[in-house]
C-alpha cells in the first residue's frame, strides 16, 4: 500500500470515528452532564491515552527544542481548540445533530476569511463564491430557527458557527508550529493545554466530574478515546501527508455521518430547510476549499 493510500485510509477511520461525536455528546447530555465537563472529559481521556506512547517514544525531549514562540503558539492553539469543543459541545444541547455538525464544519471558511487579515493572504474571487453559498445555507438554516420560534435552536446554531470559529484559530496557529514537532508531541502538548483550560473553567463554574451514571462515562470514555484520539488524531496525521483541501473536503464527511446516525438512532430527521441550507454550505465549502489549493498551487508554482 502505497503511503497517500495509507493515508487516505487513516483519513477515512478518522471521519467515521468523528461522525460518532455528536450522538456520544448526546447520551452524556442526557445523562446530565454539563456541556463543560462533557469537553473537558474528551480532552483529559484523549491527553492520558496518548501519554504513554509519548513516553514510550521519549517525544518529551521534543519540547527542549521548541522557542518560547512556539510554546506559546501551541498553548495558544490549545486554548481555542478547547474553546472550539465548549462551543459546539454545548450548542447540541440546543440545537438538531444536522444542524450543529454542518455549521461546526465551516472552519475552512472562517480560515478564508479570517487568512488575509492575520496571514496578508489574498482570498481569490472563486472562495468568496464558495462563501456566499454557504453563508446562503447557513442563512437557511438559522432563518428556519427564528421562524419556527425556536429560539433554543438559533442559540445552539451561534455556538456551532462559533465553534467553527474557534476551530479555524486553532488550525491556522497550529499550521504554523505543527511540522516543529513529532506528531504525537504535538498532539499531546495541545490536547492537553485545552484540557487543563476546560478542567479550570469547569471547576470555577462549580461543575463536577463525578456523581454520573455508567452510561454518562462510557459516553465520555468513548468520546475521548474514538472521535477525538481516533478521529482528529487520524486528521492530523493526514493534513502532514495529504493536501489541506482534499482532508477538508473528506471531513466534510462527517456531518453526513452524524446526521444518519442521528436519524437511527436518536430518531432525529433533518427537515427539509436543514438539508438545503447543509447541502449549500457543504457545497460552498468544497468551492472554497478547491480554489484555495489552486491558489496555494499558483503561489508554489511562482516561488
Amino acid at each position: 500500500m502505497n503511503s497517500n493510500l495509507k493515508t487516505s485510509v487513516i483519513l477515512a477511520i478518522g471521519v467515521l470515528a468523528m461522525s460518532s461525536a455528536a450522538i456520544m455528546i448526546r447520551a452524556a447530555l442526557a445523562e446530565s452532564v454539563p456541556p463543560i465537563v462533557v469537553a473537558a472529559s474528551r480532552l483529559l481521556i484523549a491527553t492520558a491515552a496518548l501519554t504513554f506512547p509519548l513516553v514510550q517514544k521519549r517525544a518529551l525531549k521534543e519540547y527542549a527544542t521548541l522557542s518560547g514562540t512556539q510554546i506559546s503558539l501551541l498553548v495558544a492553539s490549545g486554548v481555542l481548540l478547547g474553546l472550539h469543543f465548549a462551543s459546539w459541545i454545548t450548542s447540541l444541547a440546543f440545537t438538531s445533530v444536522a444542524s450543529s455538525v454542518v455549521l461546526v464544519t465551516t472552519t475552512p471558511l472562517w480560515i478564508a476569511l479570517i487568512s488575509p487579515l492575520f496571514l496578508g493572504e489574498r482570498t481569490p474571487a472563486w472562495t468568496w463564491v464558495g462563501i456566499g453559498v454557504a453563508i446562503l445555507g447557513g442563512s437557511v438554516i438559522g432563518l428556519e430557527s427564528v421562524s419556527g420560534g425556536l429560539g433554543g435552536s438559533f442559540r445552539g446554531d451561534v455556538l456551532a458557527l462559533l465553534g467553527a470559529v474557534f476551530a479555524a484559530g486553532y488550525l491556522m496557529i497550529g499550521r504554523r508550529v505543527r511540522d516543529d514537532l513529532p506528531l504525537i508531541a504535538y498532539l499531546w502538548l495541545v490536547y492537553g493545554t485545552a484540557a487543563l483550560a476546560l478542567t479550570a473553567a469547569a471547576l470555577a463554574s462549580g461543575a463536577s466530574f463525578f456523581g454520573y451514571s455508567v452510561t454518562a462515562y462510557l459516553a465520555l470514555i468513548g468520546l475521548g478515546l474514538i472521535p477525538q484520539l481516533i478521529g482528529h488524531s487520524a486528521a492530523n496525521y493526514a493534513v502532514r501527508h495529504l493536501s489541506a483541501t482534499l482532508v477538508s473536503i473528506t471531513i466534510l464527511g462527517e456531518p453526513i455521518g452524524a446526521t444518519l446516525l442521528a436519524l437511527i438512532i436518536l430518531g432525529e430527521a433533518p427537515t427539509l430547510p436543514q438539508l438545503i441550507g447543509g447541502g449549500l454550505i457543504l457545497t460552498g465549502i468544497v468551492i472554497a476549499s478547491v480554489m484555495e489549493e489552486r491558489r496555494k498551487a499558483r503561489l508554489a508554482k511562482h516561488a
